[in-house]
């Protein structure tokens, strides 16, 4: 195996946008990276439609879906089996620039201090528009964020910078960090598990960068949302049970002690808020889901 990087992508149920984002990668330099595609138990022939469309790309079977971490992981596990150098977890709803892994790679390899790198990433909808900027902290509150959402890329977001985490949308890191540290925590399923990840690796002394002139485009949400709008709006219930569930696990691993107050009156009044909106507008099933999730989140350990 000569080829230093192994981009990873999970498809579930969705290879119309897994079809064009390989086709967006094969006009990149071939050369130095192998397409990893995990179908994650998709039930809509999208594995027959990758194995006959794409049969120069690795296609790993699920038989259920294992979310987002658990799909990824299965593509890692085939990765660090024949040592890529580097592994890149992509999302198949992305576009990418010709040269954006090249920039990454070119990089790394300068810079043996980088634990993660992220590409600038762009809305697919409107290409002028950022969809993150970079990933940042706010200790007080045990708050995850991301800088630069549906804004233009104005100066702050086109130079390389330090950032708290990385997003799981495009996520370059060394092979020899994840043997070290472990994998995505696959409880978490979706969401959250990316910060956890980036977290990890940070403590181990690794600086995570933005990287601006790397630049992909990203359509986002689309396997957790409806073409039509149901009388619960466009988004799937599951998506508040875990955003719900994860956020209370992931405060509950990270939390600091000087933080607990300021983190639990954040939390009780932003989890009151939305639980309002959703018995405002009658979404009874939005409700019962971030219900559930925030007893989950309390009572179950990740």
């Amino acid at each position: 195996m000569s080829k230093k990087v192994g981009v990873i992508l999970v498809n579930w149920n969705s290879f119309e946008f897994t079809n064009q984002c390989i086709l967006s990668l094969k006009k990149c330099n071939q050369e130095i990276f192998d397409i990893i595609v995990v179908d994650n138990g998709s039930n809509d022939w999208s594995n027959h439609e990758l194995k006959k469309s794409h049969s120069d790309v690795v296609l790993i079977q699920s038989e259920t879906n294992t979310g987002f971490a658990g799909g990824n992981n299965l593509g890692i596990d085939y990765a660090l089996k024949r040592d890529y150098t580097y592994i890149m977890l992509l999302n198949n709803d992305t576009f990418v620039e010709e040269n954006f892994l090249t920039v990454l790679v070119d990089y790394m390899d300068q810079n043996s201090d980088v634990g993660i790198i992220q590409p600038k990433i762009f809305c697919h909808h409107n290409r002028k528009l950022l969809w993150n900027g970079g990933s940042y902290y706010y200790n007080w509150i045990t708050l995850p964020y991301t800088k630069g959402y549906l804004k233009p890329a104005s100066h702050e977001f086109n130079r390389i910078k330090e950032v708290d985490w990385v997003t799981g949308c495009a996520f370059f890191t060394r092979s020899s960090i994840l043997k070290e540290v472990g994998t995505l925590e696959e409880k978490f399923f979706i969401y959250f598990e990316d910060v956890d990840l980036s977290f990890r690796i940070k403590k181990q002394g690794y600086k995570l960068i933005y990287h601006p002139f790397s630049i992909i485009y990203h359509i986002a949400g689309m396997s957790n949302k409806s073409k039509v709008k149901q009388k619960e709006g466009y988004v799937n219930p599951i998506v508040h049970y875990l955003n719900q569930r994860n956020r209370i696990w992931f405060i509950k691993r990270y939390v600091k002690w000087y933080s607990l107050l300021p983190t639990f009156f954040y939390n009780f009044f932003y989890t009151a808020a939305i639980m309002s909106y959703f018995v405002i507008f009658k979404r009874f099933k939005k409700l019962k889901a971030v219900y559930d999730g925030s007893k989950d989140g309390f009572l179950k350990s990740i």
